[in-house]
């Protein structure tokens, strides 16, 4: 059997200018694409905290420690600077490969600087 399962995630990066007409894509920092392993040109999800936007597009690097987090192109109409987003890779693994199988959780501050990094989200406790 064969599961699609959550590879990666940058939480809660904030959206730092959306070009609407530029070649669609989102340019994200170097260093944050390293960190949770995001090649260029790979199928990114976005999810928009601050309107409740999804969507689909690929990622493109931005320079290294500058902290942007570009959404370009008709996606542009989805995110706008300072919106909150979540920006996610899915992968496809076998029951083999789920035995080591662990996503790369990033977390940022508020200029999009790396403060944490997970394999688990942490257990949020009910009241």
């Amino acid at each position: 059997m064969q599961r699609t399962m959550l590879k990666s995630k940058l939480h809660r990066v904030r959206c730092t200018q959306s070009e609407l007409h530029y070649e669609g894509s989102c340019a994200i920092d170097d260093a944050l694409l390293e960190a949770a392993d995001i090649r260029e040109y790979q199928q990114i999800e976005i999810y928009n905290i601050t309107n409740g936007e999804r969507f689909t597009t690929y990622a493109i690097r931005a320079e290294r420690d500058s902290g942007t987090i570009s959404v370009n192109g008709a996606a542009a109409h989805k995110a706008h600077p300072g919106d909150l987003l979540i920006i996610a890779t899915y992968a496809t693994y076998n029951e083999i490969e789920l035995d080591k199988f662990a996503p790369q959780l990033v977390y940022v501050d508020a200029d999009n600087r790396i403060i944490a990094r997970r394999s688990q989200i942490p257990v949020q406790a009910q009241g």
